[in-house]
Parts: C-alpha cells; sequence; structure tokens
C-alpha cells in the first residue's frame, strides 16, 4: 500500500521534512516513487506540490496523520483533523485510567453498609435524670 508521510532532511536543530510517497512498511529515507514537496516546522511552511497529492490519494494511497492535519489546516484538501498515533494511544490509555477510577468509587458508594457489631461492652441504661432538691 502507498503512503504519503514526512521524511526528516536537515541538521540536528534545525529539522526539515519532505514531502513524499512510498511504500508504507518501507524505510522513509531509502528509494521513494515520488517527492510531493517539503515541510519546514519552524516557520510552518509547507510547500507540496498539490495536483500529484491529489492524483496520489485519487490512485488509493493513505497517508499519515500528520500530513493528513497539515493538508487540512493549509486547505490543500478537505476533511477532519486526524488523531496522531501517539497522542491518541496516550489519550486513550488516560481516558482508560479515569474510566476505571470512576467505576471503583462508584461502587464503592453503591456497595451496601454493613456495620459490624462491635464487642459486646455492657451498655450503659438510661436513669433519669435526679431531681435536685432545694430547701
Amino acid at each position: 500500500m502507498l503512503a504519503i508521510k514526512l521524511a526528516k532532511t536537515g541538521k540536528t536543530n534545525k529539522k526539515m521534512f519532505r514531502v513524499i510517497i512510498s511504500e508504507k512498511g518501507r524505510d522513509p529515507y531509502g528509494d521513494v516513487l515520488e517527492i510531493l514537496g517539503s515541510y519546514n516546522p519552524h516557520s510552518k511552511e509547507l510547500a507540496v506540490k498539490a495536483d500529484r497529492v491529489k492524483y496520489w490519494l485519487s490512485k488509493g494511497a493513505q497517508m499519515t496523520a500528520t500530513i493528513n492535519n497539515l493538508l487540512i489546516e493549509k486547505k490543500i484538501i478537505e476533511g477532519e483533523k486526524a488523531t496522531a498515533s501517539k497522542a491518541k494511544k496516550t489519550s486513550e490509555k488516560r481516558l482508560g485510567q479515569i474510566k476505571a477510577k470512576a467505576d471503583k468509587k462508584t461502587a464503592r458508594e453503591a456497595a451496601p453498609v454493613v456495620e459490624t457489631p462491635a464487642a459486646e461492652a455492657p451498655v450503659a441504661e438510661e436513669t433519669p435524670a435526679e431531681e435536685v432538691k432545694t430547701e
């Protein structure tokens, strides 16, 4: 399956990305079918060949979530933004933890309260208050 994805280029602290199309499982730094453009994350500048992107999408190519969001943001394609996989996994994991805590809390609140009797201690009988005699 073909995928439109980013391939990192540039220096260590000055990263740039190429927008490429290649096989989904293939290394993005090896052979690619076509370089579709570039992306500079520092200036948020995206330069792509819009007609070529649309062509490959019409042929059935997929996109990574990051590319999808960039193309939608720059209005090259229309659609909904996707959640990137790492963020999605983290948010789903966190959501699961929150739900588990809520379930435990509601289970504790819904559980019937059972009073355990204390050790048999003598109970003092209530005696009526003695009247004070005034002379």
